[in-house]
């Protein structure tokens, strides 16, 4: 019976997975399917072409958008990192007056929707004239109130007297921070990380909003309004191949990163 019961779980669970990754499968052999096909498409592809990848190429400069997104994902997750684990150090292991308050506060932006700060991030961007630079998608995501929460959890978690011993040393609190206690919260880091890389890569409202010249727009922008902007010319094979470019890099990430993601997420849990 517990056999049983064995088989049963883990079918359901190969169920699920499939329900989930049937969509991307699909995605990606229709993107190498010719288009007169696409719409009789099965498990199995008919036809085989890179031509939609041209296609793409030659349509829209997908290369630019994807070394924009790479530059601002990759400088807003490291600045992420940084600051921080520097805010989730001092929450957790520094005492000082009103910090409880602070820490609160900080948990209370998580539940405001990003559109209510929508309009004065936007007339900021304007007073400090970093419309249409990458600046206005990257010194606004350099911190993260997820981050915070998750490394100051992460903090709490590692006994007081490591840190004592580094000051006996003669250690500084940055040297601390990003030499002794780094290295033991990686799985916590890649996870703030990952969901970092995946919020920047992903976004596309902000980048609508302070970036109109086309050289600097990311993927997901340019990709948007290249598959609802008339200039796929309505070619479905052409949207899917563009959509299958922009989640590669996610993908790819997460494959080799699962393990620590899913330790972190297993391990993080809150502490006053």
């Amino acid at each position: 019976m517990r056999r049983l019961k064995k088989i049963l779980f883990y079918f359901i669970l190969t169920i699920a997975a499939l329900t989930f990754l049937y969509p991307f499968y699909w995605m990606i052999v229709a993107s190498l399917t010719p288009e007169e096909n696409i719409g009789n498409l099965s498990l199995v592809p008919q036809g085989l072409t890179f031509d939609h990848y041209s296609d793409m190429v030659e349509k829209i400069p997908i290369w630019r958008a994807l070394f924009n997104s790479l530059l601002v994902a990759t400088i807003s997750t490291f600045g992420v990192l940084v600051f921080g684990s520097m805010t989730g150090y001092a929450l957790a292991k520094m005492r000082f007056k009103g910090r409880n308050l602070l820490f609160f506060t900080i948990i209370f932006t998580m539940t405001l929707p990003f559109q209510i700060t929508l309009i004065p991030n936007y007339i900021i961007m304007v007073n400090f004239k970093w419309v249409d630079t990458l600046a206005a998608l990257i010194v606004p995501a350099l911190n993260s109130a997820f981050a915070i929460l998750l490394f100051r959890q992460a903090f709490l978690t590692i006994p007081d007297d490591l840190i004592h011993a580094a000051r006996v040393d003669g250690c500084g609190d940055l040297r601390i921070i990003f030499q002794i206690l780094w290295p033991n919260i990686l799985p916590s880091l890649i996870t703030v990380g990952i969901l970092t890389f995946m919020t920047s890569w992903n976004d596309v409202l902000w980048p609508l909003i302070v970036i109109r010249q086309e050289e600097l727009m990311t993927m997901p922008q340019l990709v948007t309004l290249f598959a609802v902007g008339g200039r796929s010319e309505a070619q479905l094979g052409v949207k899917l191949a563009s959509a299958v470019l922009l989640a590669l890099p996610i993908i790819i990430a997460y494959i080799f990163l699962q393990k620590y993601f899913i330790q972190s997420m297993a391990s993080s849990g809150i502490k006053a």
